[in-house]
């Protein structure tokens, strides 16, 4: 909370929000923060976390596209846990989070319309997670071909 609330590298309405999803989870037993979490993320498609899911759902494309992005990340040194699907935002969250702010914000744009329809499927399920997604959203940059 202290970090948060001393960060200069988050504004201060990202504050609000992570504040007020802090006091959220203050409101709520270890449990019922699981049950949320996994009836949110793990039960509706809508809101999967996996990000070529949104692209592809299920067909064999999405494969390929997996592949890639691990190979990304074993070439920066990034190594994919046995089981872990690559375009899980948490982790694709943690590998940014190794980059400076213009690769991060450059590399989560190749990503933004996908957290975008995240975030608004999370908007109309209101979900407190909703606004979380969209600090992601906000913080992605669409490259601009020069």
């Amino acid at each position: 909370i202290e970090f948060v609330s001393e960060s200069s590298e988050i504004d201060d309405s990202e504050k609000k929000i992570i504040m007020e999803f802090i006091s959220w989870m203050r409101i709520h037993t270890t449990t019922g923060i699981q049950q949320s979490y996994v009836e949110t993320f793990d039960m509706v498609p809508e809101h999967d976390l996996h990000l070529t899911h949104h692209i592809f759902g299920d067909d064999n494309g999405r494969g390929p596209a997996l592949i890639d992005l691990s190979e990304h990340f074993k070439n920066e040194g990034l190594e994919v846990k046995d089981g872990e699907i690559p375009d899980f935002l948490p982790l694709i969250l943690e590998y940014v989070a190794t980059l400076d702010d213009m690769e991060s914000r450059v590399f989560l744009g190749d990503a933004k319309k996908i957290i975008k329809v995240i975030a608004d499927n999370l908007d109309e399920a209101k979900s407190p997670y909703a606004k979380l997604i969209r600090i992601v959203e906000k913080r992605s940059y669409l490259a601009q071909a020069a």
